[in-house]
């Protein structure tokens, strides 16, 4: 039997188990099917000699994205490579998990993908993504990324992607609440983010410390920051890190926070929201992605100017230094690939610097370090301190089990907010219940 046909039969059993945990509300891990098929070295097979090779990229770029794709950037990689032609297939984000899974199964799955980051280690276990660590010229592309948008591919010592775009959030603060409390310029330090807090609320601002909701996406820059953990450095264990006493230390101040009126009822889904918050000068702060400015900067009627109206900064530093939290998609290439060097070489060219340099006037910030500090992104208004935070960002804990895991951070994070749970209470529960799925 074929190696992907093995493959496609543990997917089948991994479809069984994921529709079933979608009707159970549960998020159960599918069966790893074993390790993958490494690509054959003309990666051409079956193509008759001096045909054209088609490779097909599923995606779920924006319309604007896409004409840029469509437009620029496949007749450029075209011109370079003339014995490639590349198929780009636009995908509805919604139920398109259950089409990949369905896609590998059936052998139906494309050549490459751009997929979210949080499921890549989840694909890797099921055996249907290449290690293209294995690959001539990964290390060269892993030396020229942001650390941690690699990470993101990262699955039992290999990496199954490359980081193809990437984003994070910063603190972007009102400038009218900052004049209006005598603050000069954006804090550097949690111990100044807690001062100027305080001097909002006291100038009757409902909250000032802008943490979107009681999650892990939402809160784990100022958990971080604060010096707490999710898991040990490999990911196997979270017993002794998301409860370790910097942990419960880092939980408590934001509770602590919240308790004193400091943080934005956002914390709980509490309202004004946050760009209704910022638009309103209710809020002192908030933090956000760079979608805060390439919205609302496209917002013509609007009376609120981002630009002119805030005041960006880093994530406050804590005991553990400025940390935010990374999002973007990964690059990823099918075990089932008919022709996986062709797709390596567009995976590859896609991360260097002219492409990432073309996708970056959308907004998308290349993970090419060069191509993001490259004197023309820089210009771009809002984007210097994305760029500046991603060098300490941190990706959420790729591992397969990512959904269980994140589901149970939040519970934890929230019952401690509540009140209903003390931080160390909540940490404990939540480090036992996670380290019984990363043992599974």
């Amino acid at each position: 039997m074929k190696r992907y046909k093995a493959i496609a039969y543990g997917v089948l059993a991994a479809t069984m188990a994921f529709t079933i945990a979608a009707c159970s509300g549960g998020n159960n891990d599918p069966a790893n099917s074993g390790g993958n098929a490494p690509a054959n070295e003309s990666g051409n097979a079956g193509a008759e000699p001096g045909k054209k090779v088609t490779i097909e990229y599923w995606h779920t770029y924006s319309d604007q994205e896409e004409k840029v794709l469509t437009e620029e950037i496949k007749p450029l990689f075209e011109e370079e490579h003339p014995g490639i032609e590349l198929k780009l297939t636009r995908m509805p984000y919604e139920g398109l998990k259950e089409q990949v899974i369905a896609g590998v199964a059936g052998d139906a799955a494309p050549d490459l993908m751009r997929m979210d980051i949080i499921w890549v280690p989840e694909f890797a276990k099921m055996g249907a993504l290449q290690d293209v660590s294995k690959l001539e010229g990964f290390d060269e592309i892993k030396a020229n990324v942001f650390e941690a948008p690699m990470e993101t591919n990262a699955y039992d010592g290999g990496y199954y992607g490359v980081p193809v775009n990437t984003n994070t959030k910063i603190a972007i603060y009102n400038k009218a609440v900052l004049d209006e409390i005598g603050v000069t310029k954006a804090p550097e330090t949690m111990e100044e983010l807690e001062a100027a807090a305080k001097q909002a609320v006291a100038k009757g601002k409902p909250g000032a410390i802008g943490i979107g909701g009681a999650n892990v996406w939402a809160a784990s820059p100022y958990f971080w920051s604060l010096g707490g953990k999710l898991t040990s450095e490999d990911y196997t264990k979270a017993d002794g890190f998301l409860n370790s006493p910097e942990s419960v230390k880092a939980l408590e101040t934001i509770v602590r926070w919240h308790n004193e009126g400091l943080v934005t009822p956002t914390i709980l889904g509490g309202e004004p929201g946050a760009w209704d918050g910022m638009k309103n000068k209710e809020y002192m702060m908030i933090d956000d992605g760079p979608w805060f400015y390439s919205i609302l900067m496209n917002e013509a009627e609007s009376a609120f100017k981002p630009l002119e109206q805030t005041v960006r900064g880093l994530i406050p530093a804590g005991p553990a230094g400025s940390h935010s939290v990374v999002g973007g998609e990964d690059l990823v290439i099918f075990a089932n690939s008919k022709h996986p060097q062709e797709a390596w070489t567009f995976a590859k060219w896609m991360l260097g610097e002219e492409p990432q340099k073309i996708m970056s006037k959308l907004g998308l910030i290349p993970t090419n370090k060069t191509a993001a500090n490259d004197p023309a992104f820089l210009e771009t208004p809002f984007v210097t301190e994305f760029v500046k935070q991603l060098e300490t960002a941190l990706p959420r804990t790729p591992i397969p089990q990512y959904g269980e895991m994140e589901g149970i951070v939040n519970l934890a994070f929230e019952k401690a907010v509540r009140g209903e749970l003390d931080p160390k209470a909540a940490l404990d529960e939540a480090a036992k219940s996670i380290d019984a799925i990363l043992a599974q």
